[in-house]
């Protein structure tokens, strides 16, 4: 009886059929043990800044940096497309060399936290940004971050497929 509710993928292509039909899937390379949602200072070149693991150019904080603002050009990136993913993660390993490198994915459908949505950019339809759409504490944001990355799913190894 459980045979019926099982079913066997072939190839990365039926994979790719099953997620068109069941909705838009917003994936994130991340090297070595990285977090999925959140940076460590090694995770960035030392010119970024760093806040609780949100880096500041991808953000829009307040004057007292105790905030954080909505603005629909700044999010946390996400790929919406094979060949956008396929792009991002041969950039994540030439500057990681060495590391394995993991994608994380989630599908539109998903509880996305309140107060954030996926919006896409508007140079490339291809990236999406994962944004804030009503004013919270950076560390408000933090919290979200952490609890959307543990719904997150993960693919490893993605050479072989990409």
């Amino acid at each position: 009886m459980a045979e019926k509710y099982v079913h066997q993928f072939r190839t990365i292509d039926d994979l790719r059929d099953l997620v068109k039909r069941l909705d838009r899937i917003y994936a994130r390379p991340t090297a070595g043990s990285g977090h999925p949602t959140l940076y460590q200072p090694g995770d960035v070149p030392a010119n970024d800044r760093l806040l609780g693991g949100a880096r500041f150019k991808d953000w829009k904080f307040s004057a007292d940096e105790m905030w954080v603002l909505p603005d629909a050009e700044k999010g946390l990136s996400f790929s919406a497309h094979w060949q956008h993913l396929k792009a991002v993660f041969k950039l994540k390993e030439k500057h990681n060399p060495g590391e394995p490198v993991q994608v994380y994915w989630v599908l539109e459908t998903a509880d996305i936290p309140t107060k954030m949505k996926f919006v896409a950019d508007r140079n490339n339809d291809q990236h999406f940004l994962l944004t804030v759409t009503e004013t919270m504490t950076v560390w408000e944001l933090i919290s979200k971050l952490s609890w959307l990355a543990d719904r997150m799913s993960v693919m490893q190894d993605m050479r072989k497929v990409l």
